[in-house]
């Protein structure tokens, strides 16, 4: 039982963007995915969800390929965006429903499921809204509530932190400690390092199309000969250094 990526490389018409990507998330474990822009973190993601098609390598979760069984693989995943997708014409109940009925809950337990996250994230009262009244943090929380009300083994979370008030970013923080006890997978990118140790204690470092390295933050900070004090932008310092390097 776990994510399974072996040997990726894809990218868009031909062009690898990743290179021989390996990485495994078994259950219980979150992994953080980090590195400059263009060091592939999103085209990664798009393989895992299914909306590219690898030019090398495999993507399975729980034994099931993605390639051979993509509805069933993706019945287990569940994804919050760095911009939030959502329908204008329908309202947040019927976002929720619409998540109800695509992942095949129960209506009765989702439904409580759904009203301690609306709380959580003080949505409670704006069950009938549309999203056009919804700021860019409130289509984000719709967003994350989504997501955990599906209850799949996989989280994949891009940038989640992006117009998040701290209250929201302490919940979401807090509901990913609970899915890791709960047994499931996180797969999280984002810039913000500070947010995300709270949560996640192993990261894979992207750059360039490759993994560079897996470790924790203080492992990751010996590779890049970073001291154990130094803040974490300099990591992101030292990758623009090498890619400086390598140009």
């Amino acid at each position: 039982m776990s994510l399974k990526i072996e040997h990726l490389t894809g990218g868009y018409t031909g062009v690898p963007v990743i290179k021989d990507i390996n990485l495994k998330i078994k259950p219980g474990e979150a992994l953080g995915l980090i590195g400059l822009n263009g060091a592939g973190k999103s085209t990664t993601i798009k393989h895992i969800l299914g909306l590219l098609r690898p030019q090398k390598g495999s993507i399975s979760l729980n034994d099931i390929p993605l390639l051979m069984r993509p509805t069933e693989f993706k019945k287990q995943v569940a994804y919050i965006p760095e911009t939030p997708v959502l329908y204008p014409e329908l309202t947040l109940k019927e976002h929720l429903e619409l998540t109800m009925l695509s992942y095949g809950l129960d209506e009765n337990k989702a439904w409580n499921r759904a009203h301690e996250l609306l709380k959580m994230f003080r949505l409670d009262d704006k069950l009938d809204w549309l999203p056009i009244h919804f700021s860019k943090g409130m289509r984000q929380k719709v967003m994350i509530v989504s997501a955990f009300l599906a209850d799949t083994s996989l989280l994949v979370i891009d940038e989640p932190f992006t117009g998040l008030d701290p209250l929201a970013v302490a919940n979401l923080i807090d509901l990913i400690k609970e899915a890791i006890k709960n047994q499931k997978m996180v797969l999280m990118t984002t810039h913000v390092l500070a947010d995300a140790q709270l949560a996640i204690s192993n990261y894979a470092v992207l750059n360039n199309g490759t993994i560079e390295i897996i470790g924790d933050l203080a492992e990751i900070r010996s590779h890049y000969g970073l001291a154990p004090d130094d803040p974490f932008d300099k990591l992101y310092l030292a990758l623009n250094r090498e890619d400086n390097g390598n140009a």
